[in-house]
């Protein structure tokens, strides 16, 4: 039977090449997004001129030398309390400004981030020196070279052939070939900090398994479907809160951490010890959740559909054909620096340099295995991150944070007599839930974990005490499609529908606050980082 040329041939559900981003559609801007994006340049506008110019606001006028940082006291001596109160305007009027335009994406992140960095210095807020040199932060080499090393996974492919063997080899049912992937993104989290690049390594993977399972998508939906590709999502989030280089988010969240304890870098053992077995915990949960609670498994979908489908995936890792000297050595590199990384406190290296090291020898000619035009260094993300970076060095320099603390906590009636317990489940309630909102999750650690250092300081809780439970849920971000770039990539693959993702995402974040509050009572009592809270 010859096949008419002016029939498109039907899609084969079981080739990967089908399933690559570049050919996943893409989602339209819906009307609300539009608008938003055309109101907010005007509305940061407007916000910057009515706090600066237009605002007199007593608690940043009236400012007591005795309650500022080490920082802001700095800054204070050496402007005079009247300049120094125009310099909180400033900085209050540019971080809400940013923050709008992070909201609303009315510019390209890194613009606004550019913008950030120009007012901060025009603003005196900085000097130049300080604002400039966020860009040679020590987290930021760490999220350069990260990008590097984790490159060489996929120059090598040796991320792939590493999912592909896992599911050949042990995916032999619908639960255990979930099971497989939670084992995958446990892995890929500890070497790979752009959790966008593993949700690329892995769609091709889980959408011919679900083509397996009968779920192509739209109307071939089904709940093997919805969960792979839901269960995906969750847990290439949350396997990221497990290591401080799970994300940029998170490395954000570390510094600001480490600089309110005077550290220079915060710890990936620490962050480890405390966060990795709740990040497992919750992975495992969201297992239960998903195929027993949310999307049961009917008797239809345990089982494959279409014949050879295993077949071919182990046709996929054959023609892979034997491991090359390549993937030897990128699983070399990346075993090495993990092991450094996770005795960081043992041997005194920072992550930074360890990372150094480890991108150095991958690009060694002869010896390494990629070349510069192999990396894929996102330099958007970088220059966005800068601008969190300096802004980050604003509120250090103006101690804006423990001032707006002060004053909200003042007009709420909130005082030293208000209990601890109450603090800790308000902010990580906030915390947590913001992320239905808000798109960014730099932005949310540049809001929240400032307010929880203000907090801390202001009434003498223990350091990081209510700062590390908030950076503890950083990665919460798969409960709509907009909440981040995974979010709205396995999306576009027609698993799952925005009330699906809705429904099984309110559930695990519920679940994931009340699993804080508890983890605050044990884990990170026992650490030492939070008070008792019952």
């Amino acid at each position: 039977m010859t096949h008419d040329p002016a029939t498109p041939p039907a899609l084969d559900p079981l080739d990967m090449n089908n399933y690559r981003v570049e050919k996943l559609k893409g989602q339209e801007k819906s009307k609300i997004e539009r608008w938003l994006a055309r109101l907010g340049i005007p509305l940061a506008v407007l916000a910057f001129i009515l706090i600066y110019w237009c605002a007199d606001l007593p608690f940043l006028r009236d400012l007591s030398p005795d309650t500022l940082g080490k920082a802001a006291l700095a800054r204070w001596q050496a402007l005079g309390a009247e300049r120094f109160a125009r310099v909180n305007h400033a900085m209050l009027a540019i971080f809400a400004a940013a923050i709008i335009l992070w909201i609303t994406e009315a510019l390209p992140n890194y613009l606004t981030s550019l913008l950030v960095i120009l007012g901060i210095v025009l603003a005196g807020v900085t000097s130049e020196q300080t604002a400039f040199a966020q860009l040679g932060h020590p987290v930021m080499w760490l999220n350069i070279l990260s990008f590097v090393l984790a490159s060489t996974l996929v120059k090598t492919r040796v991320a792939r052939r590493f999912a592909l063997w896992l599911v050949v080899r042990f995916g032999r049912s619908a639960a255990t070939v979930i099971l497989c992937f939670i084992v995958i993104n446990i892995v890929l989290s500890a070497f790979i900090s752009a959790t966008t690049a593993k949700a690329t390594i892995l769609l091709p993977v889980f959408m011919v398994i679900a083509a397996i399972y009968g779920a192509t998508g739209g109307k071939n939906r089904n709940n093997m479907g919805r969960n792979l590709a839901l269960q995906n999502l969750f847990q290439i989030n949350i396997g990221a809160s497990g290591f401080i280089t799970g994300s940029g988010a998170n490395l954000l969240a570390g510094s600001l951490m480490a600089g309110a304890a005077g550290w220079t870098l915060f710890s990936f053992q620490d962050w480890f010890v405390a966060a990795f077995p709740l990040a497992l915990l919750l992975i495992l949960l969201g297992w239960f959740v998903g195929v027993k609670l949310v999307f049961p498994l009917r008797p239809g979908e345990r089982r494959p559909r279409l014949e050879g489908g295993i077949e071919r995936m182990r046709q996929e890792l054959r023609a892979m054909g034997r491991m090359t000297a390549a993937e030897y050595k990128a699983i070399a590199i990346f075993a090495v620096v993990l092991a450094l990384w996770a005795t960081d406190k043992q041997h005194g290296v920072s992550q930074t340099t360890v990372a150094f090291a480890g991108a150095v020898v991958a690009l060694l000619p002869r010896v390494g295995i990629v070349n510069w035009n192999d990396v894929d260094i996102p330099w958007h993300l970088m220059l966005f991150s800068a601008g969190a970076y300096t802004l980050g060095a604003g509120l250090d320099a103006t101690g804006l944070p423990a001032t707006l603390v002060d004053a909200a906590l003042g007009s709420l009636g909130v005082d030293a007599s208000t209990p601890y317990a109450v603090i800790y489940a308000i902010l990580t309630f906030v915390m947590l839930f913001s992320a239905i909102l808000f798109q960014s999750k730099t932005m949310r650690v540049l809001v929240f974990i400032p307010i929880a250092l203000g907090i801390e300081q202001r009434f003498n809780y223990p350091p990081l005490s209510l700062a590390f439970p908030l950076a503890l849920l950083t990665e919460h971000v798969y409960v709509l499609p907009f909440n981040s770039k995974p979010a709205l990539l396995l999306y576009n693959t027609g698993q799952y529908s925005w009330s699906d993702t809705f429904k099984f995402g309110l559930v695990m974040m519920t679940l994931s606050w009340v699993m804080i509050l508890l983890w605050g009572e044990t884990v990170l009592r026992w650490l030492g980082y939070t008070r008792a809270l019952l």
